[in-house]
């Protein structure tokens, strides 16, 4: 399955009992169709009691069960919890937008879109008008301070 259909198909499963287990999950959700994966992230810290973080993926085999399952456990009580049933987003890429590792103008996408001149000679998407702008700095050399003008 392709990647974007797999996460179309992976429903996030939020507020659950620190007592559910993973076989829980799979039995409250099959109900809706043929699961492929169910996943209970394990907390970060090593030191922590928690068996889970509280939440979980559920992948079926095709979007359409994943979207009934939305619709009908959404707001349902689980082991004395509600629950919070969503569509599971992509994750970001480590390589990719702010919090990467990477400087910003050195990530492909950013660089691309904010390139002074494109190879074909035209600007970054501005009018030529804007560019050719008087500045709004100029005549000010003479002033030493700051504010309106003295009456």
């Amino acid at each position: 399955m392709a990647d974007a259909a797999r996460w179309k198909a992976t429903i996030f499963v939020g507020g659950l009992a620190p007592t559910v287990t993973q076989s829980q999950v799979l039995d409250a959700f099959i109900p809706f169709g043929e699961i492929v994966e169910t996943q209970l992230p394990k907390p970060d810290s090593r030191n922590s009691t928690d068996t889970h973080r509280g939440f979980a993926y559920v992948e079926f085999e095709d979007a359409d069960d994943a979207k009934e399952a939305i619709d009908n456990m959404d707001q349902s009580e689980f082991f004395g919890r509600i629950l919070k049933v969503s569509q599971a987003k992509a994750p970001k890429s480590a390589e990719e937008g702010l919090g990467s590792k990477k400087a910003i103008w050195e990530q492909e996408g950013w660089l691309a879109e904010h390139a002074g001149t494109h190879e074909n000679g035209t600007t970054n998407g501005h009018d030529q008008a804007v560019d050719d702008a008087p500045d709004p700095m100029q005549g000010l050399e003479g002033l030493d301070v700051a504010g309106p003008k003295p009456a």
